[in-house]
């Protein structure tokens, strides 16, 4: 029997890649002789980089690089396909979670650090860049990382600008010359599940400021500064980011790779999912096992598991579902292929019966608790 294992993370617990291990660990316990596949999954937010090493049996480059306030960040990046393919994260670099919420400042905040990861996967010899630009602490539309990457980003008077999203209020016009020609070729992947523009009442400083330390004052000079960076690359790279949906990821650093990378905006589960090879893999297949921390009803919309099942029911295999807990909305995912549902904290989905156990504790021993999860799924065979 062959079985394709492909969960996203549980948040808080264990990775993607530990959580596809660990219930590889209760398949085999049950049937020692199966060919268990596992292609741990992400949907282009924290964890993407491992999944997709981890999918891959790829590898890690490293590089130091400035963090949103210039301190130094030793971050990663993955490689996959022989060295072809580097998978990158914003968050790794520029995010919200590599400084204090006291420092927080997204007038000042860069993606500076971003652009040095890219460069340095570039350097690796890739042709392709997957990029996940959840969790970013900056609102500067991708200038920093511009300027990393040989761009520059004058004022009036032909001075470079400092970093920050404030900065680009006193933007007057952009220079490419000092790019790297290697960039040309590279594709570059965007996993980006929002669709916010650039500015507005829907924009990436009116809706996201805030969270990153913007008060009403900041967030109505970001979105201007914002709307202005958006004229200057309309005007000097002849790229139109103001409308573009999904340019507000990540502080506009969406529209900041469009317009300096020629980058193409994707959905983050179906780039992940496919990314990791779960497609090829459901050939022969008569099993797939999915799960995460929570499941709901908005794992059928952009999260990783929701993309496995879909691609698994159209591919006819049965689907098994393992998660930590489960909110409202879970059962629609029976219109994905899902046959089962199987949580940590002692509920089986088909009986609806209470939560009996305490999943506090449960996740502490998180690993060894999703192997007899996923043993006990294999005894019932409910598919």
């Amino acid at each position: 029997m062959r079985i394709v294992v492909a969960p996203n993370s549980f948040k808080g617990s264990l990775s993607a890649t530990q959580a596809a291990a660990a219930i590889a660990r209760g398949v085999r316990e049950v049937i020692p002789g199966a060919d268990v596949v596992e292609i741990p999954v992400a949907d282009g937010g924290d964890g993407t980089v491992e999944a997709l090493v981890g999918a891959h049996h790829g590898t890690y480059g490293w590089a130091n690089v400035e963090g949103p306030l210039g301190d130094v960040v030793h971050a990663a990046y993955g490689l996959i396909d022989g060295g072809r393919t580097a998978v990158v994260e914003l968050a790794a670099a520029s995010g919200f979670e590599l400084i204090t919420e006291a420092r927080r400042n997204p007038r000042k905040t860069s993606t500076y650090g971003f652009g040095q990861l890219l460069e340095a996967a570039r350097q690796a010899g890739v042709d392709k860049v997957i990029a996940g630009i959840g969790g970013s602490a900056t609102n500067d539309g991708g200038a920093g990382m511009a300027q990393a990457l040989g761009y520059r980003l004058l004022d009036i008077a032909g001075r470079d600008l400092a970093r920050g999203g404030a900065a680009l209020a006193r933007l007057e016009r952009i220079e490419s010359s000092g790019v790297d020609a290697g960039w040309h070729p590279i594709r570059v992947l965007v996993a980006c599940d929002v669709t916010n523009p650039l500015t507005g009442p829907l924009g990436a400083s009116r809706v996201y400021g805030p969270q990153k330390g913007a008060d009403e004052a900041t967030v109505e000079m970001l979105d201007q500064a914002l709307g202005r960076l958006a004229r200057v690359i309309e005007r000097d790279l002849g790229v139109q980011v103001s409308n573009l949906p999904g340019a507000g990821a990540a502080g506009g650093t969406g529209a900041g790779l469009v317009a300096f990378l020629s980058a193409e905006l994707v959905k983050g589960a179906p780039l992940v999912v496919e990314a990791a090879g779960l497609d090829r893999a459901l050939t022969g297949t008569d099993l797939v096992i999915t799960g995460e921390g929570r499941i709901d009803g908005q794992t059928a919309f952009g999260k990783a598991p929701g993309e496995v099942a879909k691609r698994a029911h159209a591919a006819g295999v049965p689907v098994l579902c393992l998660a930590g807990t489960r909110g409202e909305g879970w059962n629609e995912l029976e219109a994905l292929g899902i046959r089962a549902v199987y949580t940590l904290d002692g509920e089986k989905a088909q009986d609806g019966g209470p939560d009996r156990q305490n999943l506090a504790q449960l996740m502490q021993n998180a690993d060894q608790a999703l192997t007899a999860l996923a043993a006990r799924a294999i005894r019932e065979r409910r598919w």
